[in-house]
């Protein structure tokens, strides 16, 4: 996000932000890390969605997987985590895992070398999948925090499913971009698939779920995390 933005402010400490009284470092990548626990959290991967549009006969670019899985390298070498939980649609379908190309199937393995790696099972897949290593759940709790896929409010919870993006105007420009959606109980992670879309935190759902507008979009920029209450977004 350009720094012509900056009437906003950084979300926290170098990007804290306190979630049922724990710190988590939220990443202009789109992941959470937890440092206390070396947690790695990503969300709706969505892996393969490329090859199951193209099953129906819509074309688009074969690599979105390689393209998703390299930006979890980078952040595995970033943080070097302990563990990394993927918090379910983590495939487009669930056929998608059959489909991974050797390449990519490699590039996973490698991925979840020396450390525990848990799918957590989502509305796009919601069996868990032969040949790709880690552990799965349809829910997993750590302390204080919760994660799962379809957020249900409850306290402590970092959930993904509803790809909470945010529209900012300032000085005629509008930017739409994937983002955190919190208040002090509660989150929803950014979509990090390179495929997924998003949907904007003005929807019914969001004010469902926080039950108010005093929630707040950790917008991602290009570098930093940039933080605006969800009241002053704009609606698409």
């Amino acid at each position: 996000m350009s720094e012509a933005f900056a009437v906003s402010t950084p979300s926290g400490d170098e990007g804290f932000i306190a979630l049922a009284g724990i710190e988590l470092l939220a990443d202009a990548a789109g992941a959470l890390y937890w440092p206390h626990e070396g947690v790695l959290v990503v969300a709706d991967l969505h892996l393969e969605k490329g090859s199951s549009f193209a099953r129906r006969g819509v074309l688009l670019p074969p690599y979105d997987t390689a393209a998703t899985l390299a930006r979890v390298l980078l952040l595995i070498a970033r943080y070097a985590p302990r563990c990394v939980i993927a918090l379910g649609d983590s495939f487009h379908d669930g056929g998608g895992p059959d489909r991974l190309s050797d390449a990519d199937r490699a590039e996973l393995r490698a991925l979840q070398a020396g450390r525990d790696w848990i799918w957590i099972t989502g509305n796009h897949d919601p069996e868990p999948a032969r040949n790709i290593g880690g552990q799965f759940g349809g829910a997993l709790a750590i302390g204080a925090l919760t994660f799962r896929h379809i957020p249900s409010g409850g306290d402590g919870e970092i959930a993904g499913h509803l790809h909470p993006v945010a529209r900012v105007s300032h000085r005629g420009r509008a930017v739409r971009r994937r983002c955190f959606a919190a208040d002090a109980m509660r989150m929803v992670m950014p979509a990090f698939g390179a495929f997924a879309g998003g949907l904007n935190i003005r929807d019914a759902a969001f004010a469902d779920l926080f039950g108010t507008l005093a929630f707040t979009a950790h917008m991602l920029g290009d570098e930093r995390v940039y933080a605006f209450g969800a009241r002053h977004c704009l609606a698409d």
